[in-house]
């Protein structure tokens, strides 16, 4: 699943950008919930964390705020936090919750999201010592719990470790779901603070960004075909084309309106 530090009406403008519809849901005061409808991993072809990897990395350019995305499998467990620019920063649990990350990462990643640099860093401190309880959902939920304080409050339904057709259904019956479709050209009034960030308004700040999108775009398909990774190439042509459009979107002369 990927949590935007986002109202669910500015995530919905920008989510159509991943090519993939998501039930799209609430998850706390300022904070919303994409769970994909499918993916590589359910035929055979990309692992999952890779794929949410580049989906996260994806909406975290191309939206002013964070995306953190929670992936498990049968093997393991994680998450990404992606955030603008930046290179992306996760930590990794096996199945039976044995740490496999870094714990500098869990510093960043603290940072990154304004998390208080004392009682919160020694919550997720531990989160990467040795636990003979905790397997790597358990692990997943004690991240949930510490980020409870920056507002993150995930409905119960949707619990790390559940099968992937279970977590779907669960997100689709949520009060106030919606489903991500086709990109559409919303409403300046329905996108609120982003809508000047938005290729169909054709603003500086629409025109910055997609250039940014462009220029993060391109080497970063240009290193997935390098590392044979599919998710990070959709993600950088994803990233490419919706900036791309944004750059030509700018550049079409607007007739004024009639009277």
């Amino acid at each position: 699943m990927l949590l935007c530090r986002a109202e669910p009406e500015a995530v919905a403008a920008v989510a159509p950008l991943l090519g993939e519809p998501m039930p799209l849901a609430a998850a706390g005061p300022g904070w919303s919930v994409l769970v994909p409808e499918g993916g590589p991993w359910r035929i055979g072809g990309e692992p999952v964390d890779r794929v949410l990897t580049g989906w996260a990395v994806a909406l975290g350019v191309g939206a002013p705020w964070p995306v953190l995305a929670l992936w498990w499998d049968a093997d393991r467990a994680g998450f990404v936090l992606a955030s603008g620019f930046r290179r992306p920063v996760g930590y990794v649990w096996l199945a039976n919750g044995i740490p496999a990350g870094e714990d500098e990462a869990m510093r960043t990643f603290a940072a990154r999201l304004g998390l208080d640099p004392v009682l919160d860093v020694q919550a997720l401190d531990r989160l990467t010592a040795p636990d003979p309880e905790a397997d790597a959902p358990a692990r997943l939920r004690g991240l949930l719990a510490v980020l409870g304080r920056a507002g993150i409050a995930l409905p119960a339904a949707l619990a790390p470790g559940e099968p992937a057709d279970r977590l779907r259904a669960a997100a689709k019956a949520l009060a106030g779901a919606r489903r991500t479709g086709a990109a559409r050209p919303y409403a300046v009034a329905d996108v609120g603070p982003i809508a000047p960030w938005m290729p169909w308004v054709g603003g500086p700040g629409a025109r910055a960004l997609a250039l940014a999108q462009v220029v993060a775009g391109l080497p970063l398909t240009a290193w997935g075909v390098r590392r044979r990774g599919g998710g990070w190439i959709a993600a950088g042509l994803l990233l490419t084309a919706h900036g791309a459009l944004g750059l030509a979107y700018g550049l079409v002369p607007r007739r004024p309106p009639r009277s």
